[in-house]
C-alpha cells in the first residue's frame, strides 16, 4: 500500500554540511536546521564553522562545529569521528566544499599542473573522502542521504575553469555509479547541478556585466539565491524523496534545458 506519510521534515536526523562556514553551505547548514535535523557544521576555516554553529545554536536548533580539510583523508575521518561521538549516527551528507571564489579565470593552456590538481583535489577527491567516511555508518543503519554538489556550468562548458568545470563534471558520474553501488543499504545519492547564484561572496576575476548575461538568458529572470538550492537539498534529504538516487537536479532558473 501507498504510503503517503512520507515527510520533507528532517526530525531527528544528524546532517553533515561541508563548507558550511560561508556562502551557500550555511544557507544549507541553516536549512536542514530548521527542518528538525542536527547539523554538524564542517569547513576548513574554524572561525567561521564556529560561527555559523553558535548562530544555529541560538536559534534553538542542535549544532556543532568541525574543522576539517575534505581532501585529506585523517581529517575526513575525524571529521565523522566526531559526529558520531557526539551524536551516535549520519543520515545526511552534503559535500559543498569546493574550490572556485579564489580562482582567477584563463585559458586552460594557463592553469598549472598544481593548480589543476588542488580543484581535483577538493572537488572531486574531497567528495570521494567524505562519501567513503559515510559509508560505513550509513550501511550499519541501512539507509541515508548524500547530496553532491555539482555545477551547472558542467552543461555550458563554462570557459576559463577548465579545472573547475572538470571537476563538477566528475560529480556527476561518481554520483551516479555510488548510487548503485549503495542502494542495495537503502542509501540513496544525488546531485545538485545550481546555475550562477548569489552567495555573497566576492570574486575578484568575475568580468563586469557577466551576472546580467546569465539573467538575460534564463527562463525565469532574477537572480537566483542560496534560498532557491536549499530546498531541493531538504527534500532529497529527507523522506520525501526516499525513491531518488542517482540523479542530477539542475536548478539554474532555466538556463540549460534538459
Amino acid at each position: 500500500m501507498l504510503d503517503l506519510g512520507a515527510r520533507s521534515t528532517l526530525d531527528g536526523a544528524v546532517g553533515i554540511v561541508t563548507g558550511a562556514g560561508q556562502g551557500i553551505g550555511r544557507t544549507f547548514a541553516t536549512a536542514l536546521a530548521r527542518a528538525g535535523a542536527r547539523v554538524v557544521v564542517a569547513d576548513l576555516d574554524a572561525a567561521r564553522a564556529e560561527q555559523t554553529a553558535d548562530e544555529l545554536r541560538a536559534d534553538g536548533h542542535g549544532a556543532c562545529a568541525v574543522q576539517v580539510d575534505v581532501a585529506d583523508e585523517d581529517s575526513v575521518a575525524a571529521m565523522v569521528a566526531t559526529t558520531m561521538t557526539r551524536y551516535g549516527r549520519v543520515d545526511v551528507l552534503l559535500n559543498n566544499a569546493a574550490v572556485f571564489s579564489t580562482l582567477t579565470m584563463k585559458p586552460f593552456d594557463e592553469i598549472s599542473a598544481s593548480e589543476w590538481r588542488r580543484v581535483l583535489d577538493v572537488n572531486l577527491t574531497g567528495v570521494f573522502l567524505c562519501c567513503r567516511a559515510v559509508a560505513g555508518p550509513m550501511r550499519e543503519q541501512r539507509g541515508g542521504s548524500i547530496i553532491n554538489m555539482s555545477s551547472a556550468s558542467v552543461l555550458g562548458g563554462r570557459p576559463n575553469y577548465l579545472h573547475y568545470v572538470t571537476s563538477k563534471a566528475g560529480i556527476v558520474g561518481l554520483t551516479r555509479a555510488m548510487a548503485r553501488e549503495l542502494g542495495g543499504r537503502d542509501i540513496r545519492v544525488n546531485a545538485l547541478m545550481p546555475g550562477s547564484v548569489d552567495t555573497g561572496i566576492p570574486r575578484d576575476s568575475a568580468r563586469p556585466g557577466a551576472v546580467d548575461e546569465i539573467v538575460a538568458n534564463q527562463a525565469l529572470r532574477r537572480r537566483l539565491e542560496p534560498a532557491d538550492i536549499a530546498g531541493m537539498a531538504v527534500f532529497l534529504a529527507s523522506d520525501a524523496a526516499r525513491a531518488i538516487t542517482g540523479q542530477t537536479i539542475v536548478i539554474d532558473g532555466g538556463m540549460n534545458f534538459l
